[in-house]
């Protein structure tokens, strides 16, 4: 009978291997009746280019479709997963201070330390991690020739915001060997470093069969706000000031500084005056959840009043960056939809604020479900994930100062006064200028200057001779090129070049330069450095080179992986499902999280004269001085994006 029924299944089979590129035959094989249908439809949509330009709701059931099939074929967890213990969620109803116990199942998950997961299994590449050069690389197609920038879609603040939260979410933990990377003659005398040393990434033992040694994450992948609170009990002592469960700020609204002129929060690497600015200001909306449950709750002890915080202004953090932030990141009706329907579900705000989290994760969203979900691989971020966030371009070569002494103009505009060099904003320079810029000018200059566009040949040139820095923010002897050093932590990671990366998330991968690109330019520079190998185009300059779907400020390739980690660093957290509740967040944190809804919400708390005075647009990420969204009467399932 088996027999019969295979041949059967062969015979209504057989005719869809000629539709279905030949690189996804074996996958497809393995794959469920089930997973065979989506993936047939995806693979269609996909062949035809078409799923940006469906009707919005036809666009949600397409990455729907797509995201299930990323839920079953591209989590691969990394490390052993504990057997047999279990942690009661009540004797956690908060944060830990190093992320621990938030999975009952697997305290360790998400926490301080522990593995970067895969979003495909590694390939490794220590036989070619010079070929070609990264810095032969980063010079012909990385390296900023002239600033081009996103025009109104995208500011500065946004590009802030985006470091922001990779300071909440990764960073690798490195080993003790240095490696040297020396510029070939060929591109020697093009090169701000003839050559440069670095920390190798530290590899782990992972005692697993299938992936056998892994990287750790040195900050905790919650979406907990680590980036101010810190990723250990050592730091979050640090940023605490220990009454009314606040933390320390400045008289001047910007961060605390050290006795060795080290700023204090969460998260001190590599920053710079943009970043330090968010971080001053979430702090200061931490503070503020602490003053509004003191006076609710007067009971509270100190120590409730910062969990209590810590929770409120995490979820801030998260939905500010999920329907606010990444809507103006990939500006299209769809994305519009799909984001709100992550937080709210299909069913909307109003009906989610008037009934409560109704019909699981589709109709309700994934805030406030009933249970966390994990799809059976426990929480990590991933080695894809950090490679697709790859996103200096989004720098210019100088802040645009704004005179905010002066009369608004046009659309709330506002005169340069003068530029200064992103060089005197990084490290401890960056923090002495802001320190004398303030953070209102600081945020307006931001949110009126736009940030870079995420192509080739806009790779800001200064990042090519950088100070790196410790993790407690000193600073390192060692200049770095940054650029080419991206390009080579790619490689080091055993992350897939473009094309294999394309074919773990069952992209149609490219065949030709052509497929990539109609500039000319861009192929004849691709073949000057790769030949015609498309298999060894590397991630990076793959996702730089891609035509872009319209309204997208990231590549598609790049987009497939937000698809299925957004989504997942909210269902996989039981403080943003199971817990997301009153009896964890209190009545009045949860108020504040659902009447919070963008990030100009959180500035007109803390600084109402900002935005009344200075911004114009409908988003804090867009600039601010754009004409603000047009009332669009058709209902938003019901759109049609144009053509």
């Amino acid at each position: 009978m088996s027999l019969v029924m295979a041949s059967l299944k062969n015979l209504l089979l057989s005719p869809l291997r000629g539709f279905i590129h030949k690189d996804f035959h074996d996958i497809f094989e393995r794959m469920t009746l089930l997973d065979k249908l989506f993936f047939l439809i995806v693979h269609f949509v996909d062949k035809l280019n078409l799923w940006h330009r469906l009707p919005v709701f036809l666009g949600l059931l397409y990455l729907g479709a797509r995201r299930h099939l990323h839920q079953e074929y591209n989590l691969i967890n990394v490390g052993k997963t504990p057997v047999g213990v279990r942690s009661n969620p009540a004797d956690h109803p908060y944060r830990t201070a190093d992320g621990k116990y938030n999975d009952p199942f697997n305290e360790g998950a998400g926490s301080e330390l522990s593995f970067f997961g895969r979003n495909m299994l590694p390939v490794h590449q220590h036989n070619q991690l010079k070929k070609p050069d990264p810095m032969v690389v980063a010079t012909k197609l990385l390296a900023r020739r002239n600033f081009v920038d996103t025009g109104k879609q995208f500011n500065m603040i946004a590009a802030s915001w985006i470091q922001f939260m990779i300071h909440d979410w990764i960073d690798h933990l490195e080993d003790t060997k240095q490696i040297e990377l020396k510029a070939p003659k060929e591109v020697a005398s093009q090169c701000p470093l003839k050559s440069f040393k670095f920390f190798k990434t530290k590899e782990i033992p992972t005692g697993f069969y299938e992936i056998k040694t892994g990287h750790l994450n040195t900050r905790t992948p919650w979406w907990d706000g680590s980036s101010i609170y810190g990723s250990n009990a050592e730091v979050l002592k640090k940023v605490r000031t220990f009454k009314d469960g606040k933390l320390k700020l400045s008289a001047d609204g910007l961060l605390e500084i050290d006795k060795n002129g080290k700023i204090i929060s969460g998260d001190v690497r590599n920053t710079w005056a943009g970043l330090s600015a968010l971080q001053a200001l979430f702090v200061q909306e931490h503070n503020s959840v602490c003053d509004a449950l003191k006076k609710e709750y007067p009971e509270l002890e100190e120590e409730d009043l910062y969990r209590h915080a810590r929770l409120v202004t995490s979820a801030v953090i998260a939905k500010v960056h999920t329907i606010d932030w990444t809507v103006e990141l990939l500006k299209t009706d769809t994305m519009l939809a799909a984001m709100r329907t992550n937080w709210y579900g299909l069913l909307g705000k109003k009906f989610k604020d008037t009934f409560g989290h109704i019909g699981g994760s589709i109709l309700g969203g994934f805030v406030g479900m009933k249970k966390p979900e994990n799809h059976g691989v426990p929480y990590s971020l991933t080695e894809e994930f950090t490679s697709v966030y790859r996103m200096h371009q989004l720098l210019p070569d100088k802040l645009q100062l704004r005179n905010v002494d002066a009369t608004p103009g046009p659309n709330k505009s506002l005169p340069l006064t003068n530029e200064i060099p992103m060089e005197d904003l990084i490290g401890g320079k960056g923090e002495e200028n802001l320190s004398r810029i303030g953070f209102t000018k600081q945020m307006v200059s931001m949110g009126h200057q736009a940030c870079g566009a995420l192509e080739l040949w806009n790779y800001p040139v200064w990042m090519r001779d950088l100070v790196a820095q410790n993790v407690d923010g000193t600073d390192r002897p060692d200049h770095v090129d940054l650029a080419a050093l991206e390009i080579y932590r790619d490689r080091e990671r055993s992350v897939a070049r473009y094309n294999e990366f394309r074919r773990g998330m069952l992209q149609i991968p490219i065949s030709k330069w052509e497929d990539l690109t109609d500039d000319e330019e861009v192929i004849n520079t691709l073949r000057e450095v790769y030949g015609d190998d498309v298999e060894e185009l590397d991630l990076m300059v793959g996702m730089a080179a891609e035509k872009k779907i319209k309204g997208f400020a990231i590549s598609e390739t790049a987009f497939f992986i937000f698809l299925i980690m957004a989504s997942r660093r909210l269902e996989a957290d039981r403080f943003f499902t199971s817990n997301y509740k009153e009896e964890t967040y209190t009545k009045k944190g949860l108020e504040w999280v659902n009447t919070t809804e963008s990030l100009k919400d959180v500035l007109d708390r803390h600084y109402p004269e900002i935005t009344e005075k200075w911004m114009n647009s409908s988003s804090a990420f867009s600039v601010w001085d754009s004409t603000p969204e047009p009332h669009n009467p058709i209902p938003l399932y019901f759109r049609v994006p144009p053509q």
